[in-house]
């Protein structure tokens, strides 16, 4: 396949399973045409080291910042100032990951409503896209998020691995949707595997989630189970196939909204 070039939207450089190889990590991705890619925030330290490695990798490492879902026990009041003063950097592009996970709970469910709302009250104060995460809370999570809308310039589900009344609920909020290696999981995946032809092109954007949810189609199978932005492409041909696309038009598409969402520039 070409290596036209892709944008990672949703890759958490500050894990620890990567602080041995980073700079192998990236040029490993920019090799396989993964030639950007935005680090996930999901706390304020997180948020903070993310930004940073921005610094070390200019127009090539982009973030976002904010308070996942899980963490959402440990904010308070200084943390929205944090996240806004964090925000105000060039190099950071979306403020999140934020949402819920009725899934895991690992915060009341009450202060993860509360983290969710402030922070799409800040991106809409802020003009910023808003990048999110749901599991197992869609009627609550859209509830949420439909009072604040219309004042969001832009929201991306990221990770989308709902049911077909999800993914509706999703687009009729006029939602871009953010699609990992699940797709390529023969156990987990084939409900999204038919439903990823439903995304619009305009709503559809390409993650990686690394170093989790490696794509357990990959062959061969890599020696070790971390899931790396160099494999984006193998997930961009899966869903291309699912979608009956092109993959260069998949990738050349998905490369402008990509842009387009998060204000890059063009390189």
């Amino acid at each position: 396949m070409k290596k036209q070039e892709l944008i990672d939207i949703g890759v958490n450089l500050t894990n620890a399973a990567f602080h041995k190889d980073l700079p192998d990590v990236i040029e490993r991705a920019s090799a396989q045409g993964v030639r950007r890619l935005i680090v996930t925030g999901t706390d304020i330290a997180e948020s903070q080291l993310a930004y940073q490695l921005t610094q070390d990798y200019p127009q090539q490492l982009y973030a976002t910042a904010g308070i996942h879902p899980h963490d959402a026990r440990h904010a308070t009041n200084d943390s929205w100032l944090q996240i806004k003063t964090l925000a105000q950097h060039d190099s950071v592009v979306a403020i999140g990951e934020c949402g819920l996970d009725f899934n895991r709970d690992f915060s009341p469910r009450p202060m993860q409503e509360a983290a969710f709302a402030k922070q799409l009250e800040l991106a809409a104060e802020l003009n910023m896209p808003v990048f999110m995460h749901e599991r197992d809370a869609n009627e609550r999570f859209i509830a949420i998020l439909k009072e604040y809308r219309s004042a969001l310039p832009a929201a991306v589900l990221h990770c989308f691995t709902g049911s077909a009344s999800d993914l509706a609920a999703c687009l009729e909020l006029d939602l871009h949707i953010g699609i990992t290696g699940w797709i390529c999981d023969e156990r987990r995946g084939t409900d999204l595997y038919q439903l990823v032809r439903d995304i619009p092109a305009d709503r559809l954007m390409l993650e990686t989630d690394a170093p989790y949810l490696l794509p357990r189609n990959l062959k061969p199978k890599p020696k070790s189970r971390r899931n790396e932005p160099c494999h984006l492409p193998h997930v961009a041909e899966t869903i291309a196939r699912a979608r009956g696309e092109d993959i260069d038009s998949l990738l050349s598409r998905s490369l402008q909204v990509t842009e387009q969402f998060f204000r890059l520039p063009k390189l």
